[in-house]
């Protein structure tokens, strides 16, 4: 009998990560389903740091769901420690890595540059890095990428198909065939499902057919407030800035969020509703995943792209003229000097890092600033403390008060809110088994009474519980 072990984003958001052992007629085969970072305060960081173990040797495959380093984020210490197997991704999915785990790496060794400093003073024993640019390297030439809808055979007899989730670039609901006790069992994994209302992606597909399905469970409490009202509240905001005078900042995830907001602001920008005169986009990542957006639009919705009218060009100069780039440090230390009239758009999206520190440095005390939150922000990071109103938090060592007006706008989600998780649950035939994954705990109990009541029995596992296929 195969089986499959919970390792990681359960009854928590991140860190996604799932074992599944077969045991078809070619012996004994180890796939891991994700390979997800940790993120929030130390204890993901221990997480983080666990090492594979034997498990790093033993793995036959490995199957990602999509580039966001929740799913992806450890690939690189996986090789380090000894992988050498496929990676089976999404052609979206492989360029998205290229860029974010090399970010991510980069990012890693000034961390531990800095750390190593005070250690060095403090005589502490010196820290390494997860993984290194080579590593990375090392990574890439491991994937291999397939097309929607196209079966892939993995080893032990499995079957791997991937379809469209509708979340980012690239982004799939993973269905593997697998053989079990003599059996093909269909596991299904949604990844994670994209919200219908969000622009440029299309809408995630309806599976009918699984014996187990894994399924996300982000928003299970809540669905999204209707996005026209969302917009409105997003242009009031910006107005709302604009008449106090100060800047505008928006913490955004590099990937789908950052083009997502970039979109809305062209619209308005169009419609003479934008009055500042000033939008940065201070992200390297989110520049190089928004050209990368472009260079891939065939694989976007077709309708939302109509509105921007860069079916053809794909110039971003195009749609938003008073967009600014800012690739250098220096050009993002720049930014600084400005202390009113300007929307500056950086990473990191939970706040855990990024140049969205240091601007926040110098505009959270300001009464004049407005901080738009348009993204969720697990616990323990300080995108969480600012959402639930902290009125001073720590930033680069130093206690900064909150003067800044933050608003939290859940309209622009990427995620797929509670009725659309319950309709897509909805789909599948002959009651399969429900597991539910990358949530936290009240999230994930309002979604299982939910599904309840339209007749669908899911359970909640725990970190390193088993189950058969």
């Amino acid at each position: 009998m195969s089986t499959l072990t919970f390792q990681g984003a359960v009854k928590e958001v991140t860190g996604s990560r799932y074992l599944i052992e077969t045991d078809g007629d070619g012996g004994p085969k180890k796939l891991l389903l994700e390979c997800g970072l940790h993120q929030g305060g130390s204890d993901a960081d221990e997480a983080n740091a666990r090492p594979f173990g034997r498990l790093a040797g033993e793995l036959d495959a490995v199957v990602i769901s999509h580039g966001h380093l929740d799913h992806s984020g450890l690939l690189p210490k996986l090789v380090r420690e000894g992988y050498r197997g496929p990676i089976h991704c999404t052609r979206g999915t492989r360029d998205l890595l290229e860029i974010m785990l090399q970010d991510a790496a980069f990012i890693m060794a000034k961390d531990v540059e800095w750390e190593n400093k005070w250690r060095k003073r403090n005589n502490k024993p010196l820290v390494e890095p997860l993984y290194e640019l080579g590593d990375v390297a090392r990574t890439l030439a491991l994937c291999e990428s397939h097309p929607y809808g196209q079966p892939v055979n993995l080893p032990g007899g499995a079957t791997l198909v991937f379809r469209d989730a509708g979340h980012i670039l690239g982004s799939a609901i993973v269905e593997l065939a697998v053989p079990s006790g003599g059996r093909s069992k269909r596991l299904v994994f949604s990844g994670d499902l994209g919200n219908p209302s969000s622009v440029l992606m299309r809408d995630p597909g309806k599976v009918y057919e699984a014996d187990v399905v894994l399924m996300e469970s982000t928003y299970g409490d809540r669905d999204h407030r209707p996005l026209d009202e969302t917009l409105e509240e997003f242009a009031e905001v910006l107005e709302q800035a604009h008449k106090a005078g100060g800047n505008v900042l928006i913490p955004a995830f590099a990937v789908g969020r950052t083009q997502e907001i970039l979109y809305h602001l062209s619209v308005l920008y169009h419609e003479g509703r934008l009055r500042q005169q000033m939008v940065f986009l201070d992200s390297p990542m989110a520049i190089k995943v928004t050209e990368l957006y472009h260079r891939a639009r065939k694989a976007l919705d077709a309708d939302d792209l109509k509105v921007l009218n860069v079916a053809a060009s794909g110039d971003t100069r195009q749609y938003l003229p008073i967009l600014r780039m800012t690739r250098t440090v220096e050009e993002s230390m720049a930014i600084n000097r400005i202390h009113g009239g300007a929307i500056v758009i950086a990473g990191a999206g939970m706040c855990n890092g990024g140049r969205i520190i240091h601007h926040f440095r110098y505009n959270l005390a300001r009464p004049s600033t407005r901080v738009v939150i348009v993204g969720f922000q697990a616990d323990g990071t300080l995108g969480r403390s600012l959402v639930d109103g902290a009125e001073q938090v720590k930033v680069l060592g130093e206690m900064l008060p909150v003067k800044a007006k933050v608003h939290t706008l859940g309209g622009f989600s990427a995620h797929a809110g509670q009725t659309e998780l319950i309709g897509w649950a909805g789909a599948f035939r002959h009651s399969p088994r429900f597991y539910l994954v990358h949530g936290e705990p009240g999230a994930q109990q309002a979604l299982q009474a939910a599904l309840a009541e339209a007749g669908i029995a899911a359970e909640i596992p725990g970190y390193g519980d088993s189950v058969p296929l």
